[in-house]
């Protein structure tokens, strides 16, 4: 940007990166004043069934943009969510105006955890979930280890909590079902250490930016390590 001569200091096109700046004051990029970056900022969205994880659809799906619209308060920043819900998962959607933090949040080898609770048909034993600790390799998949727990049971029908800390693609799902399970609601509770608790379904909130703050401050930790 420098060499196609873009970048400006009081009017004053920048010849070369070897350029200090104490701060952003005149600093222009094809004539707009550079902003300094906004404040990382954390939202966690109660996301209805039947919206897509999307800005739009070429489908004309609805998409959590169309309920954000009323349940962000006035003044948010544009948002980008963090990871994806499937069209028919529910539950704690987190969003963001920081690419780098929602990359980090999103990488498995970041390690956190995602918790799901999903109400299930059909036959499967607390050892058989027990198993999924050591991981499980489905259709050439390697899934890694998943910490589940069958919470009630009703005949054939059953609820579910489910732990993981990679998740791929209908992970959760293809692993159910791979236990002969069809699965009939999905709800994420909890991401990392922000929960959905009793958040209504399509309501928004800002998570605090002290409880942002200590999270942030443990994945530094986590990338020192």
């Amino acid at each position: 940007m420098i060499a196609d001569r873009r970048i400006a200091i009081g009017g004053l096109i920048v010849e070369t990166p070897a350029t200090i700046l104490k701060d952003l004051a005149g600093v222009t990029v094809d004539g707009k004043l550079v902003a300094a970056a906004e404040q990382t900022r954390l939202f966690a969205f109660h996301k209805p069934a039947g919206l897509i994880t999307a800005e739009s659809d070429p489908k004309g799906r609805a998409t959590i943009y169309t309920a954000l619209r009323n349940a962000l308060p006035r003044g948010a920043p544009r948002l980008m969510p963090v990871g994806r819900l499937d069209l028919n998962t529910e539950g704690l959607l987190l969003l963001t105006n920081d690419g780098a933090l929602k990359r980090q949040m999103e990488l498995p080898s970041s390690g956190i955890p995602r918790t799901y609770r999903a109400r299930t048909f059909g036959d499967v034993s607390q050892k058989q979930l027990e198993e999924l600790i050591d991981g499980i390799s489905i259709d050439g998949v390697n899934y890694g280890s998943i910490d589940a727990n069958l919470e009630r049971r009703t005949g054939r029908n059953q609820w579910i909590e489910m732990t993981i800390t990679e998740g791929k693609n209908r992970e959760v799902r293809r692993v159910l079902e791979h236990l002969g399970l069809q699965v009939s609601r999905l709800i994420r509770t909890a991401y990392g250490p922000f929960v959905l608790g009793d958040l209504p379904r399509g309501a928004a909130r800002e998570i605090p930016s002290q409880e942002l703050g200590r999270f942030l401050g443990q994945l530094k930790k986590q990338v020192r390590q």
